[in-house]
This record gives C-alpha cells, sequence and structure tokens, in this order.
C-alpha cells in the first residue's frame, strides 16, 4: 500500500532510479541553458594552471566526461584534445560544437586508448562518482593516460561548498523560439552518506507553448581530505588551487586539485 499523509493523500517520492535525461532526449537543451560562451574564463584559468604545474610542454589534452564540448570549446585554443564520455547525446553535441577535436565514447573509469597525453582533465562530471571506488578509478585512468611530468586536474564542485542542505538555483535563458527556465536542487539526505541528489526542472516554452519535463541524478559527496589521500595514493603530487565562483557565496570559489605524475 502506498505511504499517504494525513488527510489521506498518497506521498510521492522521488524517483527511485537515476534518469539521466540531461544526458539523453533533453541534451539538446544544454547549449541554451549553459552555452559554451560561458566556460571561457574558467577554462582559459584551467589551462594556464596546466602550463604552470606540467614539468614538460604540455600540448596534448585527455579530457574525461566531456559532455557537450563546451570547455573543449576553448580548451581547444591551447592543445590537441581528445574527448571522452558515456553519453552518445552529448558527444553529437560535442562534435558539432568543435569539429576538429578527436571524440570517443567510454566512461571515464575504465576506458583505455593505448595512449598517453601531457594532461588529463576531468571537471564536474565527476560528481557523477558516487563510491570511493569510483573515484580512484577515475584517478587511475588519468594516472595511466598521462606522460611522465603530466598533470591531472579536477575540480571538486559538490553541495557542501553551496551552503545548504537544499540549495536551488535557476537559469533562464531562450534561443530562437525556445525560451527555457532551468532549475536545479540540489539535496543531500542523509550527511553520513557518500551521494546526494540533483533534480532538474524543465520549463520548456516553444512559440509560448509551455512543456514540463523533471529529471532526476545521482551524485558523488566526499570529504575533502578523501580526495587528497586517493589522488596520492594513486600516485600523485598533489597541488591545490581555487577557482573563483561568485555563485556560491559560502565560500566564493571551487577547490581545483592538480596532480603532478612524477
Amino acid at each position: 500500500m502506498p505511504d499517504r499523509n494525513e488527510e489521506g493523500c498518497e506521498l510521492k517520492r522521488g524517483p527511485e532510479k537515476d534518469q539521466w535525461r540531461l544526458y539523453s532526449d533533453l541534451a539538446w537543451t544544454w547549449p541554451i541553458i549553459s552555452p559554451p560562451e560561458d566556460y571561457i574564463e574558467e577554462t582559459v584559468f584551467f589551462s594556464q594552471k596546466i602550463a604552470e604545474y606540467a614539468q614538460i610542454d604540455a600540448k596534448t589534452l585527455l579530457h574525461l566526461g566531456c559532455g557537450g564540448g563546451h570547455n573543449d570549446y576553448t580548451f581547444k585554443r591551447y592543445f590537441k584534445l581528445t574527448g571522452v564520455d558515456l553519453s552518445e547525446s552529448m558527444l553529437n553535441l560535442a562534435k558539432n560544437l568543435n569539429p576538429e577535436v578527436t571524440y570517443r565514447q567510454g566512461d571515464m573509469r575504465t576506458v583505455r586508448l593505448g595512449r598517453s597525453f601531457d594532461t588529463v582533465v576531468c571537471l564536474d562530471s565527476i560528481n557523477y562518482m558516487t563510491t570511493e571506488e569510483d573515484l580512484r578509478s577515475v584517478f587511475i585512468t588519468a594516472y595511466e593516460h598521462l606522460t611522465q611530468g603530466g598533470v591531472f586536474l579536477t575540480i571538486i564542485e559538490d553541495i557542501s561548498y553551496m551552503g545548504s542542505n537544499n540549495y536551488c538555483r535557476c537559469t533562464a535563458r531562450a534561443h530562437g523560439d525556445v525560451d527555457l527556465a532551468f532549475i536545479e536542487n540540489y539535496y543531500h539526505p542523509d550527511p553520513g552518506e557518500t551521494t546526494y541528489e540533483a533534480t532538474f526542472v524543465y520549463l520548456i516554452r516553444k512559440n509560448g507553448v509551455l512543456d514540463i519535463q523533471t529529471d532526476h541524478h545521482l551524485c558523488g559527496i566526499f570529504k575533502f581530505e578523501k580526495w587528497l589521500d586517493l589522488l596520492t595514493d594513486v600516485g600523485f603530487e598533489v597541488h591545490q588551487e581555487k577557482l573563483a565562483s561568485p555563485e556560491l557565496n559560502s565560500v566564493g570559489y571551487l577547490p581545483v586539485l592538480i596532480g603532478i605524475k612524477r
């Protein structure tokens, strides 16, 4: 029997599994919600830090979890790029945006391309690692694809830096005949767990006609010290930087971790 409240109404619970619609049938909304131009400043920062920490002349880059290629739009100015992502829909967006970049479908935890790169990056897609084993697997993938003296760069983008256990934000954009409001909610139901929920609501108006869609994702959250321990255990010499992020009012930055392969 379904649970009911005092008025006898059935209580609706959240999705029992990930939907990941942003990476399938709703992937077309991503360039509207978060266009490539929004990533220029941060990607320039990442590129500068790679050049600063690399012990070699970093010319090639492997982007694990490249998504729709929005960071690659700027990375390709500095590096010869290869991108890897699990989502075919996102890879199609990336290929259209960056036809000069090599893209491969694969899981960042297990993919092996049979070659090395001067640098490896894994940005917000690393949020989808929900266990310590997952996180370590990505670090191993990065390490095994790196040239000696190369660097691995990743960011910690989780709700602990958003100053709220029930953080919400909304982005409203328009493109052609589409008006789109994208509502994000991040919720960490159990502080003792290594996962949190990301629930998205899409208010899509095409020629003024409203269509409401929802999406649910399970993401990982780990103590800062755990990131450092896992990177060190894999073999990296770890350094820390900060990426200014004014939207995160609690601290105003995202931690950037840089691992050097000695």
